[in-house]
């Protein structure tokens, strides 16, 4: 593969991380699994079964208590397979929210597994740089 076809590759697997966690927050969790997730799909959110059925009932419940998720993804960085997306959400926009990490690992085109770690943003912080 050449360097330019393997640099396409690479940005499109970037681009499918993100537009399935965009996907899911607003609120079309089912297209979102339909188009990225594979058959063979697990998961690691210690809250939850490991299977993608479990998640996606999860993501959908989710999104009926938060309609209005805010999702901005500040930063998504590939090496081979794995791709992860640095992310600012809001379960609504008058709340601080978190910073959120998904780990994606591909098989081709679709997403296999899935890691995710949280960290609410405090109210009054004494870092000045912010967490994003």
């Amino acid at each position: 593969m050449s360097s330019e076809l393997h640099s396409k590759a690479n940005h499109s697997l970037k681009e499918i991380a993100v537009s399935f966690l965009q996907l899911v927050a607003s609120g079309k969790v089912r297209e979102a699994y339909q188009t990225y997730i594979s058959s063979d799909f697990s998961h690691h959110n210690p809250y939850f079964r490991g299977d993608a059925e479990s998640l996606m009932l999860a993501m959908e419940e989710s999104q009926v208590q938060n309609p209005n998720k805010v999702l901005d993804v500040k930063r998504a960085i590939q090496d081979e397979n794995i791709v992860v997306v640095h992310s600012h959400v809001q379960q609504n926009p008058e709340e601080l929210g978190g910073a959120v990490v998904h780990i994606f690992r591909f098989k081709e085109d679709k997403i296999i597994e899935l890691w995710d770690v949280g960290q609410p943003i405090p109210e009054d912080s004494p870092n000045e740089n912010g967490m994003f």
